[in-house]
This record gives C-alpha cells, sequence and structure tokens, in this order.
C-alpha cells in the first residue's frame, strides 16, 4: 500500500483513532468499576449486614462452621457475628477459628475471645487453627477456644501491648504550622504529635501499657494453665514456631488445618466427613466482571479502602514486623 497515498494516511488515522477510542472505553470502565468498589466498601461499613450469606458444602451427617480470623484486628463486628450464629444453630456441631493475624485493638480482642470463650463454655467445641500467624491480639482471641492447633513453621505468642506515638513537632516547626490548647486537665492532650511528649505523658501511657498487659497474661495463664510469673518468662513480645510454642504450652497440638478439622468433627461427635459451613459475601456485577481481569488485584484494592476508613486503635496487641 502506497503511504504517500492520501486515502492510505487517512485510513491509517482512522485505526489510530479507533484503537485510542476503544482504549479510553475500557480505562474508563475500570476507573468505573474501581469507584463502584470504593463506594461500596463505605457505604458497607454501616450496611445492614445484608450482602453476606451462609455456604455449605458437602452432604455429610454433621456441619462445623468455619470462621476466618486473617486480617488486622480492627474490629471485632465479623467474628462476634459469625460466632453468635454458629452458637445458635443447633445443626452447627463445632467451630473452627482459622487464624491469621499479627493481632490488633485490644479492645476489638477482647470482644472477640469472650464471645469465642462463650460458645464454648455453652459446651459447642471451637478449635483454633493457626496457620501462618497467630500473634498478640490474634492469639488472645484464640485462647478463648477449646483447642489450639498450629502448623509447626508458624509463628505463634507476640504477647505484649503497644502504642505507636507519631511526633511531627519539627516538621511542624519547620513549615510554620502552630497551634493553641485549651484543656481541661494536664493530660487531656497526653499524644499530641505537634507537641515534644514529655515525663508525665511518658508514665500515663505507661500505665496503660501495663494494665493491659496484665488482663493479657491473666487470659493467657488461666487459659493455658501456666503459672503467671513463668508466663512473664515468655510474655516480652516474642514470637514463637509453632513447635516452640507447643513445648511452652501456648498451644494444644502440631498439625494443618485438615488436623484441626478432623479434631473438631470428632470432638463434635461427627461420624464421617462432616459438612463445611462459612460466611461468604455477595459480590456486585462491577466486582464480578473485574474479577475476571485480576483477582489479586481487586483483593488488594478492597483490603486497602478497608484500611484506608478504619481508624486504626491506639493501644494494641499487635506483633510488629
Amino acid at each position: 500500500m502506497d503511504q504517500n497515498n492520501p486515502q492510505s494516511k487517512q485510513s491509517n488515522s482512522g485505526r489510530w483513532f479507533w484503537g485510542i477510542f476503544i482504549s479510553l472505553i475500557v480505562i474508563a470502565i475500570l476507573f468505573l468499576g474501581i469507584s463502584f468498589i470504593y463506594l461500596a466498601k463505605v457505604a458497607s461499613f454501616s450496611g445492614s449486614g445484608s450482602d453476606r450469606y451462609y455456604e455449605q458444602t458437602g452432604n455429610g451427617s454433621g456441619k462445623i462452621g468455619i470462621v476466618n480470623l486473617d486480617y488486622t484486628i480492627y474490629s471485632s463486628e465479623s467474628i462476634v457475628r459469625q460466632f453468635k450464629k454458629y452458637s445458635e444453630d443447633k445443626t452447627i456441631r463445632a467451630v473452627i477459628l482459622r487464624v491469621n493475624t499479627p493481632g490488633g485493638g485490644v479492645a476489638a480482642s477482647q470482644e472477640m475471645y469472650e464471645i469465642i470463650k462463650t460458645t464454648r463454655d455453652k459446651g459447642k467445641p471451637v478449635i483454633v487453627s493457626i496457620s501462618s500467624l497467630g500473634a498478640s491480639g490474634g492469639y488472645y482471641a484464640a485462647c478463648g477456644g477449646s483447642l489450639i492447633v498450629a502448623d509447626p513453621g508458624s509463628l505463634v505468642g507476640s504477647i505484649g501491648v503497644i502504642i505507636n506515638l507519631m511526633n511531627f513537632k519539627d516538621l511542624a516547626d519547620k513549615v510554620g504550622i502552630s497551634q493553641t490548647i485549651i484543656k481541661s486537665g494536664e493530660l487531656k492532650d497526653a499524644g499530641n504529635p505537634l507537641r515534644e511528649i514529655n515525663e508525665k505523658d511518658k508514665e500515663y501511657f505507661q500505665s496503660i501499657v501495663d494494665d493491659s498487659f496484665d488482663q493479657f497474661l491473666d487470659v493467657v495463664s488461666r487459659e493455658r494453665k501456666i503459672d503467671k510469673e513463668r508466663l512473664k518468662e515468655y510474655a516480652t513480645g516474642r514470637v514463637f514456631t509453632g513447635r516452640q510454642a507447643k513445648e511452652i504450652g501456648l498451644v494444644d497440638s502440631l498439625g494443618t488445618f485438615e488436623d484441626a478439622l478432623r479434631i473438631a468433627g470428632k470432638m463434635g461427635g461427627i461420624e464421617g466427613e462432616p459438612s463445611i459451613v462459612k460466611e461468604k459475601e455477595r459480590m456486585s456485577l462491577i466486582e464480578r466482571i473485574l474479577e475476571g481481569f485480576s483477582n489479586n488485584e481487586i483483593k488488594s484494592i478492597k483490603e486497602e479502602l478497608k484500611t484506608e476508613f478504619i481508624n486504626q486503635p491506639l493501644l494494641q496487641y499487635k506483633f510488629e514486623y
């Protein structure tokens, strides 16, 4: 084809135009799709929960409920909701808590522990299965179970409390930012990032950390039947492998999720293969379309949005790594 031919040039220009036009449409669709996910996630924080349902797989004679604790703990709502459901459902013979978390907020971790313990104390076995990481607040919650099973190479423990206080005073001074504080008490603005932390602030926060740490020790000592003074030797914030945790007494046995499933079936009096019940979340049409492009990228976006709109708690049972 003659490239100097005006018709040939017009044809090439047309192809370029339509190529760019179609590319822009694809980009616009992707952008709108991500925007819909963004808005859906924001709305879901205050939603009614109607976008969730329970899926059953298998046709076994008895049911086992599965609860996944696989995120940094910022809220107890999901775990509490599922345990209440399984606790009240008489067809559920046992529950498995699948743990893979560094921990998180103190109060949320305690609320999880309480609902797990309540379910256990009502007579329904709760088997905790630690996969990669069962640390700090995640381990606190796990102590409410009937039995803790951990993979030999998992990381378990990190019994401790942390408060992260950021300070921007030097930066604020450089850019000319100042503030006037009017307060009712000396410690009312303790931790203010625009002023230097003083000794009274440090003492104040240390007292909170010490008391929260003592609560953690009490729960682990009581549930794991480990003397509190002996427990302090291991409660330095460090983690242990699953095998080390077994030797210390932080877990009951070593094994995989399949082992936990077998134990749950036995403790629940289930003969043969059990049916598995899990909470699922309905995806919107846009999410289903976009999932076909890149499932991993969509999951990443959803997790980032979840973190973006939840204020992380100041006081944390959390493993920092």
